[in-house]
């Protein structure tokens, strides 16, 4: 089946491809690995990721930092 014109067939998204050989490699380390998960180690290593950087936290707060919070009487009630 030939696609629709204007789509975008996967073999010409390279990120795209990247992704499914990246999901592939890790179906291989699971479906190889004794335990029942794959540690995030493991899934480093798979991916080839190094863990050199300092770990990402979520921020505290969903407010913006620069963005005031008010609190209106409303909020208050609930």
């Amino acid at each position: 089946m030939a696609p629709s014109p204007g789509m975008l067939v996967v073999q010409d998204d390279p990120v795209a491809l990247a992704e499914i050989e990246l999901c592939g490699e890790l179906m291989i380390a699971a479906s190889a690995a004794d335990e029942e998960r794959l540690s995030f180690a493991r899934i480093d290593e798979v991916l080839e990721v190094a863990r050199d950087r300092e770990p990402v936290h979520p921020p505290k707060s969903p407010v913006h930092p620069l963005q005031p919070l008010t609190v209106t009487s409303a909020a208050v009630a609930l």
